[in-house]
């Protein structure tokens, strides 16, 4: 794969495997990928208190310089989207046509760009409403793919999500 790069979003409250598990899987593939956040250098907990460090903070980060955006959940995208640059950033880069990517509550940071808008897309049960008021139809599946949105709806699901992301990387 060419040398692609991809922007993690992270808050406090992120769920472990929807970050990690997703970062070795582009890093072994030999994307570039950064943890961007509202602030840059933080440390931000997750649910279970394990720490991920924000590299680049959403104020200065350039939709131009990444080919993806991926949104983990847990509580951490009802946090992400108290920043308005955190949403200015994934506005900008629904606005580029980059490959978004959102599992589980990730869907939450979302409703607040323009993705959603007569898109299919799936998410954790509990945010359902959100994305159908967002615009979405949603669909029960493992992993829905509609052009260059990419949504899922839990950890178990991140085998296929991440295939999704990175096909489309590919592309």
């Amino acid at each position: 794969m060419p040398a692609k790069k991809i922007a993690i979003m992270v808050d406090q409250m992120y769920q472990v495997l929807e970050v990690w598990y997703p970062y070795y899987r582009f890093r072994e593939a030999g994307l570039e990928v950064n943890f961007v956040a509202a602030e840059a250098s933080k440390e931000y907990p997750s649910k279970e208190g394990y720490p991920c460090v924000s590299e680049v903070a959403a104020a200065k980060a350039n939709a131009g310089d990444y080919d993806g955006l991926l949104v983990p959940g847990g509580f951490a995208p009802d946090f992400m989207r108290r920043s308005p640059d955190v949403i200015r950033f994934a506005n900008d880069m629904v606005d580029a046509g980059k490959v978004i990517a959102a599992i589980c509550h990730g869907g939450w940071l979302l409703c607040s760009t323009r993705v959603y808008k007569g898109r299919k897309a799936t998410c954790f049960m509990a945010i359902k409403d959100d994305i159908i008021n967002a615009g979405a139809e949603y669909i029960d599946a493992e992993c829905v793919v509609d052009g260059n949105l990419i949504t899922s709806r839990k950890p178990d699901d991140l085998p296929a999500f991440c295939r999704a992301v990175m096909d489309a990387l590919k592309k």
